[in-house]
Formats: C-alpha cells, sequence, structure tokens
C-alpha cells in the first residue's frame, strides 16, 4: 500500500489512475452501467480525457451535501490520510468502478425535476473530487449546461488541479479546513495546510460560494486556539455564506477494520454538546453563520 499511496499524493500523474476493475467493499454504484471489460490502456487513456472515472458510490440525499435534495457522487482517490475519515474505502483510485462521465449525466438529467423542486443539485465528493479533474469537470459542465446547481466537497489541497474554466461550473464549495494550525494539519492529514488556504483564496477572489467545514475531534482539532486560526482563516474569504462544525463519530471504524488499516482514533470519544457549542461560538464571534 505504501507505494501506491506514494503515487496517489503526488496527485494528477498517470500512474495514479490504476485502472478500476473492481472496489474492495460493495460497490454503491446501482443504477449505473459500470465498464468493467475495457483492458486497463484504454481505461487509462479515458480517465486522462475525462471521459471516464473512478466512482465508490451515489446517493440521493437531502440537505447533508448542501441545500435541497441532491445527487452525490463519491469519487475514488484521495492524497490526504485524515484520522478520522469514515470513508476510508475510497483513499485509492484503482478501488473504484469504471463508470462513464455521459452514464453519471444521464442519471443527472433523470433527476432534474426533483433538482428543481427542492431547489437542491449535484454534489460532487469523495475521497477527494480534485484526484480526478477532467472527470469531473465534464461532469460540472454537464449539468450546469442542464440548469443544475453544481457543488464540489473538497479539502482544496489539490486545488490547482481546479482550472479557471472548472470554476466556472461551480455554484458551490463544501471546504474542509481541517485545522488552523500548520502542526495539528499535518497530524490530521499527513499534509501542509498552505493548498487549501490558496485554494480557498482563489475561491473568493472569483465570488464562489464556500460552506466552511471543520471537524471537531477531541484531542485533537479541539484546542481553542486552532479553532480561533480556522476562523480566522475563513474569514479571510468573504464569500464564505455558513461554517459547519461537524462533531467526530466513529461511524468509519468498520471500514478501517475490514481494510486492515490501522485506525488511530479508535478510543476517542465524540466531542460532548458543551465543547461543540462553545467551538460553534467561537466561529459566531467572527460573524458566521454557524451548523
Amino acid at each position: 500500500m505504501s507505494e501506491t499511496r506514494t503515487t496517489a499524493q503526488a496527485g494528477g500523474r498517470d500512474q495514479d489512475f490504476l485502472a478500476p476493475a473492481a472496489r474492495l467493499r460493495g460497490a454503491g454504484i446501482g443504477g449505473l452501467e459500470e465498464l468493467t471489460d475495457l483492458q486497463r490502456s484504454e481505461r487509462l487513456e479515458r480517465m486522462r480525457s475525462g471521459e471516464l472515472g473512478s466512482i465508490h458510490s451515489w446517493e440521493l440525499v437531502t440537505a447533508v451535501d448542501g441545500p435541497g435534495t441532491r445527487m452525490t457522487v463519491f469519487l475514488n482517490g484521495c492524497p490526504l490520510r485524515c484520522l478520522y475519515c469514515h470513508n476510508p474505502d475510497t483513499f485509492l483510485m484503482k478501488d473504484g468502478e469504471p463508470v462513464e462521465a455521459a452514464e453519471l449525466l444521464r442519471r443527472m438529467r433523470r433527476y432534474r425535476g426533483v433538482f428543481r423542486a427542492s431547489k437542491g443539485g449535484i454534489t460532487l465528493s469523495g475521497g477527494e473530487v480534485l484526484m480526478q479533474p477532467a472527470f469531473a469537470a465534464r461532469l460540472l459542465a454537464g449539468a450546469k449546461a442542464m440548469g443544475i446547481h453544481t457543488c464540489i466537497d473538497t479539502s482544496g489541497y489539490l486545488g490547482a488541479n481546479a482550472t479557471d474554466e472548472m470554476l466556472d461550473t461551480i455554484d458551490l464549495v463544501l471546504l474542509d479546513v481541517k485545522s488552523g494550525d500548520e502542526e495539528t494539519y499535518a497530524a490530521v492529514t499527513g499534509r501542509e495546510l498552505a493548498p487549501t488556504i490558496a485554494f480557498g483564496d482563489r475561491l473568493a477572489a472569483r465570488g464562489i460560494e464556500i460552506w466552511a467545514r471543520f471537524v471537531l475531534v477531541p484531542g485533537l482539532t479541539d484546542d481553542p486556539a486552532n479553532v480561533e486560526n480556522v476562523a480566522r482563516i475563513i474569514e479571510r474569504w468573504g464569500s464564505v455564506s455558513r461554517v459547519e462544525v461537524l462533531p467526530f463519530h466513529q461511524m468509519g471504524t468498520d471500514k478501517w477494520d475490514s481494510l486492515g488499516l490501522d485506525y488511530r482514533l479508535r478510543d476517542t470519544r465524540p466531542p460532548e454538546p458543551e465543547l461543540v457549542e462553545s467551538t460553534r461560538a467561537i466561529f459566531r464571534a467572527h460573524g458566521f453563520t454557524v451548523y
């Protein structure tokens, strides 16, 4: 796994597209046509062009991944290794199912009435959506052409992979700011904070709406000084319309175990309501609407 992880961390190179053939854990792509008979070389070429993507699953949800009822598509592949990740089965691109962009766009078209009625749309999540920028760009442009509200859920770490043309097709970004302190960010993700800040700056400069997200983990991200630093980072982005404080939970434990991965937060308890409220109060003190 270490060899695969090294290539994934670089982001966007050909060897990252370890062409998906079958996932290790349930498909989760019901109703979509998967292309398991393609040769590896053909899959690689079609993934580079954005015609084909590595998909973990999709689902219809309400008021979770953006406004209204949304078709959320979870893409495989992520350069971060967040200690609290509840989708570790999306870490590796090769573990996804190969699905055509055209197939997903047909599915989106089918739900246009639902999106209009609920003021919803589509959300591309993961994993990390920007691990597959060409594929994401096709989905976003196609959805936008159909008049569908578009959103991506991202850490921003690979924000440089998002072209200006892609940003023109995005209505909302759920931007995960995992820590305001460099040392804590590295402890949580194994990566650096700076790319997330740079991506947020870019979104704000273009006036793209941001919902900032922060996962509250007792003993890891809950230091008030760290939270204050997160608030100060978010404060520089004038297009932030809300902040979501997401309490840590243990819902991903079974996935870590089934994948044979070392889950280091096994003994961490969810935050007490008082800690959640005091954390939200820090963001409110900076003038944010907080959930």
